[in-house]
């Protein structure tokens, strides 16, 4: 992984070329205090301040100095640095009217790459440093930029590497490095305790065998959190077979997978005080003779009869095991990450996770955390009326409906079917993916609502 740590540095004098920040309001009276030379030369490349993410090096010597457009001089996005931090030579850098604040994150991950399956890229270039006053913020950036390039490389990890025990490997190399405890739970014992989760990964090979991973860090008196993420390393969508198109992308199923364990790491990287409890059901989805069917009635972990009206509709059935095990130890909180539905892309695109919350008090304060991070989540509504859709005729309920509408609705209220009344829940039906390139977030794996929610539980759980 890169070494976000070496990027980002306290400022103890050190030389470093000189970063001006510009915007649209401010650029001409900035403009009017450089030396004739510098006016010149901006004039003569158009370079006007008005476009983010257009920069400039006016030549000092040997040696340049940056002038860059933002959109506000004021108020500095994650990503208004991100495409020099891609772009600008290996050297070290300094802004001179002010500190970067958020800013840095997307100086880091401008230059993280997922390079696993590319062969060495000499003309990559070296590190860019940036400097910073505010030494007490690096320790944070730097977690946040490394949670995030987490995510990303788990999800673009192709999913013949990164099955069930790939994942199980991940949690244990994380647990180990962290100082917390991991339960895995298979076999015999699973198909017993979690039988949907088994269920739906039933047809794989014994190399690719379904589990739930359990990860648990803090003290036992501390409030208890929950953090759940769909681990479906390969949805083909069993039986119910989805077209090739659709099936392209499902090695990011286990998206919700990898935001939940990135969100674990950074709770126990700042010490959170609460007693954590990481629960990822980890499955593929596969094809054989072994595959749960359409009309098959499976009792979940909670004791309620689901009946399989759709086996592409997989994540919700092994979320709702994980739901029911992390209910048994009564948290204050349960949070999770699922790459769910494809209605909720259609609702809402691919940068605004589907927000589901069973108190208005929580989603107030993921709406605001959301705002403060510039980590965009969208409320949807749990509306009751749409659990008639998942009736059925022979069970307690259909993991999904024949209607061709509400589906982000739907699958949410199938989930919460299994959330205890007094349990606080929220449920993000995140993309976990980009379809296209950005300053600082290139095309494939994406983070989207972990800095939101690492936001909220940062403000819920002070420690003293």
């Amino acid at each position: 992984m890169t070494d976000f740590a070496s990027l980002l540095v306290a400022d103890r004098g050190q030389k470093a070329r000189a970063i001006h920040l510009v915007d649209k309001a401010s650029f001409d009276a900035w403009l009017k205090k450089r030396p004739a030379e510098d006016r010149a030369l901006l004039e003569a490349m158009r370079f006007d301040g008005k476009k983010p993410h257009a920069f400039a090096l006016l030549p000092r010597g040997n040696e340049f100095e940056v002038v860059d457009a933002v959109k506000s001089v004021d108020s500095l996005s994650p990503w208004c640095l991100a495409k020099l931090a891609e772009s600008l030579p290996e050297g070290a850098y300094k802004l001179t009217g002010g500190e970067p604040g958020k800013a840095a994150l997307g100086w880091l991950l401008g230059q993280h790459r997922f390079d696993a399956y590319r062969s060495k890229d000499n003309s990559e270039q070296g590190p860019r440093v940036l400097v910073t006053g505010e030494a007490a913020q690096i320790e944070t950036m730097v977690g946040l930029a490394e949670a995030t390039a987490l995510v990303r490389d788990l999800v673009n990890t192709p999913a013949g590497d990164l099955g069930p025990a790939e994942l199980e490997k991940a949690v244990r190399d994380a647990a180990t490095e962290l100082g917390a405890q991991v339960r895995v739970t298979s076999g015999k014992d699973l198909a017993s305790g979690y039988p949907l989760i088994a269920a739906v990964g039933g047809a794989a090979s014994d190399a690719r065998a379904p589990r739930l991973i359990e990860l648990e860090w803090g003290k036992t008196d501390d409030p208890r959190v929950a953090i759940v993420g769909k681990g479906v390393c390969f949805d083909s969508g069993g039986l119910d077979l989805k077209h090739a198109s659709g099936m392209r992308l499902m090695k990011k199923d286990m998206g919700g997978a990898a935001h939940a364990l990135a969100l674990a790491r950074l709770v126990i990287v700042e010490k959170l005080p609460v007693r954590l409890h990481l629960l990822i059901p980890a499955v593929e989805n596969a094809v054989s003779g072994a595959a749960y069917r359409p009309g098959d009635v499976i009792k979940s972990r909670a004791g309620t009869f689901v009946e399989i009206d759709n086996t592409d509709a997989e994540g919700r059935l092994v979320l709702a095991d994980a739901f029911a095990r992390a209910a048994e130890d009564k948290p204050a909180l349960m949070i999770d990450f699922a790459t769910l539905t494809g209605a909720a892309r259609i609702a809402l695109g691919p940068d605004l996770p589907a927000l589901f919350t069973t108190t208005d008090a929580l989603a107030a304060d993921l709406e605001t955390a959301s705002r403060d991070a510039e980590d965009p989540l969208w409320r949807m509504p749990l509306w009751e009326p749409y659990s008639d859709m998942l009736k059925s005729e022979i069970a307690d309920l259909a993991n999904a409906g024949g209607a061709p509408m509400a589906g982000c609705i739907t699958a949410a209220m199938f989930l919460k079917r299994f959330v205890p009344d007094d349990l606080e829940w929220a449920h993000l039906d995140t993309y976990a993916w980009r379809d296209a390139a950005a300053p600082g977030r290139p095309k494939g794996g994406e983070a989207l609502g972990l800095r939101a929610v690492f936001e909220l539980l940062q403000r819920r759980f002070v420690r003293p």
